[in-house]
């Protein structure tokens, strides 16, 4: 793959996926790599590691993979190390590992609650932190974190999930306030349900189509159009975006 010489070109530049082995993860990795990104899969599953990254490579991108758990910090470090030392730089870092725990606050079990905020909150902070420094270093870089529709509106059943998300919003802001003077962005995407294969089955209810009616929109957002948001912030025509928060929601959290 072959970015062009127009706009949100991302030719020379090396990105890292966190969950970048399905999921949104995927999405945003052939979105980048269509612009012309170098990029690398972060991901705890082995096997999707390698379809992904076949997939990939057959479409002609220039793609690597590292089996990562974004709760080991010490393998995180490495990780990060690691890529910035194979490819000669980070520029861009995607996280978009994450869990999701669906139960009634008074029945969401403590393990559920700790697991779900050691994932998307603590491990997004954990890699943020060792890509920040790569990226304060080289005196350039975009952090992008993926958060959720969940985390600005009150969901049912969604109490650790949208504690997480929001989480994501304090940690992300502060790292563009820090990290702004030295050429680094840092943003958030807040997307609405995705039609994901995930997504899909989830969402294949009643109680789906009752959602989606909530949306102005009518629709739930596409793979694609997450990867789009991705590949802007990313891209050098995103320089002055910094601390935001870009909602994909088809107007959903409208105030």
């Amino acid at each position: 793959m072959n970015g062009g010489a127009g706009m949100f070109d991302l030719s020379g530049r090396v990105a890292m996926i966190t969950g970048g082995a399905s999921g949104l993860g995927e999405a945003i990795a052939h979105g980048l790599a269509q612009q012309g990104a170098a990029v690398v899969l972060a991901d705890r599953d082995a096997d999707r590691l390698q379809k992904v990254s076949a997939d990939l490579q057959q479409a002609g991108a220039q793609v690597s993979t590292v089996e990562l758990d974004v709760t080991d910090r010490g393998g995180v470090d490495r990780a990060v190390t690691g890529v910035a030392e194979d490819q000669g730089c980070l520029d861009i870092l995607v996280n978009s590992a994450g869990v999701v725990a669906l139960d009634p606050v008074e029945q969401l079990p403590d393990e559920a609650w700790d697991r779900t905020l050691e994932i998307n909150l603590s491990g997004t902070f954990a890699v943020c932190r060792a890509a920040g420094a790569q990226m304060k270093a080289q005196q350039h870089g975009r952090i992008i974190n993926i958060a959720s529709q969940a985390a600005h509106v009150a969901l049912e059943h969604h109490a650790a999930y949208s504690a997480s998300k929001s989480g994501l919003f304090g940690l992300t802001t502060s790292l563009a306030r820090e990290l702004g003077p030295y050429g680094v962005t840092a943003n958030t995407i807040s997307p609405t349900v995705v039609m994901t294969e995930l997504g899909k089955k989830a969402w294949a209810d009643p109680h789906g189509d009752a959602h989606k009616a909530e949306i102005p929109a009518r629709r739930f957002a596409e793979p694609e159009e997450i990867a789009a948001t991705a590949v802007f912030l990313a891209s050098k025509e995103a320089a002055m975006v910094n601390g935001a928060d870009l909602r994909v929601d088809g107007g959903f959290t409208i105030v």
